[in-house]
């Protein structure tokens, strides 16, 4: 399970001149005199780091010791089960996201479920709450899954091939826990250790291939130090977090720069970067989706003007996406997917129409009077691999009916909710549903400073709420 490499974080200054980083992959680097060559064939004759192994690791672990951050789950306190939670946790959250945004969520975390066994009693939601701003929320639910398993099984898997048995967790992770907490020589390779080993070695092979990565592990394999395999691990990572970077290594100041073949190389061919090692991959376009949302806001009682002002009695319609797929079980409000040649208003509005009617059971134009529909404006949300655009639009009812009626004629209640303001403040939303709240308050905020001055009326309908 490799880690998207972090930022470089709290690098120190080089003393000397460092390679200067240069875009584009080591096998296309500037051509050289022979059209031919290849970077491969261009290494001098320098010391694997395998001819040194002892050596590699006993300076890398002095530097380590000297230097490696103090990151909260490195502190952690008690048994192998509570630092093998520790680092799990940590890890998981670790993966997709920088070092200093994880600290407040790992502190946060750790202070409300402390234990594998606390966490296996949360609720999917609550940690999804907990997790809201992290983002890849599979990351969380596979968290609890496993903390289920691991309670259900008894005890914590203390191996890496037992590890892998636990949901979600994969072949870094597992390497990770079983190194760390319970000392088992195994390795570890994410990000930041495949660019270090591709600049130790001068791999510059695809990294995104299966091929390279099972490389990679078989080398990480041989140089995990047998005596301290948690801390040389974590040392691969850390060098690679901050000297080691992608685009500025600190080579000056690296432990193992005298065993790293890329860095030889680069001194004696100026054609030749360290950063073009490894080899940079370009990511997939993301494809382009398109959505409708409509944060749906029922007043309640007998109100038929707007009221931009905080109304505990007001309640917002809530829906839950599917359990499986993108954002899996997370609430937001309702959302469908328009075709690009519908996203103008009125097509809009149709699909919206449509699926308020079959969700809620009630037609907006019969059975409720629409206080106020506007169009609140777009924000574009991307994901690793979908760049969705929501139009956003702001619809207040006053249903006929009571709202609980309406909640007993839904299909699957479970499937949605009405919650009132002081709740959608506080749950866990995803970043994108949090963005389209804001916009709505914001939307609030300058019609009732308008509404102030006496220059519109209380009661507003959209040119195009009428279909």
């Amino acid at each position: 399970m490799a880690k998207k490499p972090n930022a470089a974080e709290n690098r120190r200054p080089t003393a000397t001149r460092k390679p200067q980083a240069r875009r584009g992959r080591a096998a296309t680097a500037a051509e050289p005199a022979s059209s031919s060559a290849d970077i491969e064939d261009m290494a001098p004759t320098v010391p694997r780091p395998a001819a040194a192994p002892a050596a590699l690791r006993a300076q890398l672990l002095r530097w380590y010791d000297a230097h490696r951050r103090d990151l909260p789950w490195r502190r952690a306190s008690g048994g192998d089960e509570d630092r093998a939670y520790a680092v799990w946790v940590s890890e998981v959250m670790l993966q997709q996201t920088r070092v200093p945004v994880v600290v407040g969520y790992y502190d946060r975390w750790m202070a409300r479920w402390p234990t594998v066994r606390s966490l296996a009693g949360a609720t999917q939601e609550e940690v999804n709450e907990m997790w809201a701003g992290l983002g890849y929320y599979r990351r969380a639910r596979f968290l609890l899954e496993g903390a289920k398993q691991i309670v259900e099984k008894g005890e914590f898997a203390r191996t890496a091939s037992a590890l892998r048995e636990v949901r979600g967790i994969g072949d870094y992770t597992a390497g990770a826990i079983a190194s760390i907490a319970f000392n088992e020589v195994v390795p570890v390779v994410d990000g930041n250790v495949v660019r270090v080993l591709s600049r130790l070695y001068a791999i510059a092979d695809n990294p995104k291939e299966s091929s390279t990565m099972k490389r990679f592990w078989e080398i990480a394999g041989q140089l995990v130090d047998p005596s301290r395999p948690g801390d040389f691990n974590q040392a691969m990572m850390e060098l690679g977090a901050t000297l080691c970077s992608k685009t500025k290594p600190g080579c000056a100041e690296c432990p193992v720069s005298s065993h790293c073949k890329a860095l030889a190389i680069s001194c004696e061919n100026p054609q030749v970067q360290v950063t073009d090692y490894p080899r940079v991959v370009p990511k997939a376009k993301p494809r382009s989706d398109f959505a409708a949302v409509c944060v749906v806001q029922i007043s309640q009682g007998l109100k038929q003007e707007v009221n931009y002002r905080k109304d505990q009695d007001d309640l917002f319609l809530l829906t839950k996406r599917p359990e499986e797929g993108l954002l899996a079980g997370l609430w937001e409000f309702p959302l469908v997917l328009v075709d690009e040649e519908k996203t103008d208003l009125v097509n809009r509005r149709k699909e919206m129409d449509r699926y308020l009617k079959q969700l809620l059971k009630i037609d907006v134009g019969r059975k409720s009077a629409a206080i106020l529909r506007e169009d609140i404006g777009e924000h574009v949300h991307i994901f690793s691999h979908i760049r969705l655009t929501m139009y956003v639009e702001l619809l207040i009812l006053n249903l006929k009916d009571n709202v609980d009626p309406v909640c007993k004629t839904v299909h699957d209640s479970a499937k949605l909710k009405f919650v009132d303001e002081s709740s959608v403040e506080s749950m866990g939303l995803t970043s994108g549903i949090r963005k389209v709240y804001n916009m709505v308050k914001a939307f609030k905020l300058r019609r009732l400073s308008v509404s102030e001055e006496g220059l519109v009326p209380t009661r507003k309908r959209s040119r195009g709420q009428k279909q």
